[in-house]
């Protein structure tokens, strides 16, 4: 077994990454709200980005389990994934989190929220991301490769 591969023979990720985004959006009620934005305004543009985000995550975890996958990171990935939202990024499933944390904390009158959501992404990146990264280029190698050259990191 590879430094790259976890036991059960996936990456090496470090956190499970929805728990980051669920303390970002914990942490994020904590705080004072920013007086901003109407109420109106706020709950529509908020209101936009969950349900986008939502949108794009329902989407690529529908892709995973169409093609049997598993959504723990750590576990063997059987094939890559060209279709859905996976044309336009490589982590839909991150971007997705990002986009909720973000609608919430807009909707919620809560900046430091959305600033939180961009620091889980920071810390995704690290302990899923990258490991992720290195996992399906030995697991896949030429394909991964093409796959990289022509699909953004995220957006």
């Amino acid at each position: 077994m590879s430094d790259l591969r976890s036991k059960e023979g996936g990456a090496r990720v470090r956190l499970p990454p929805p728990l980051v985004f669920a303390a970002a959006i914990a942490a994020g009620f904590f705080l004072p709200p920013r007086p901003g934005l109407p109420l109106g305004a706020r709950l529509l543009l908020g209101g936009i980005l969950v349900v986008a985000g939502l949108d794009v995550g329902v989407s690529a975890v529908g892709l995973f389990r169409k093609t049997g996958q598993d959504l723990r990171p750590w576990t063997r990935s059987p094939q890559l994934i060209f279709q859905g939202p996976y044309r336009f990024s490589r982590n839909p499933m991150y971007v997705s989190m990002v986009m909720i944390a973000c609608g919430i904390g807009l909707a919620c009158d809560r900046a430091a929220m959305m600033l939180l959501a961009l620091a889980a992404l920071a810390i995704v990146h690290f302990t899923a991301v990258l490991p992720e990264e290195r996992y399906l280029q030995e697991q896949f190698g030429e394909p991964y490769s093409r796959y990289k050259s022509r699909v953004r990191r995220y957006l």
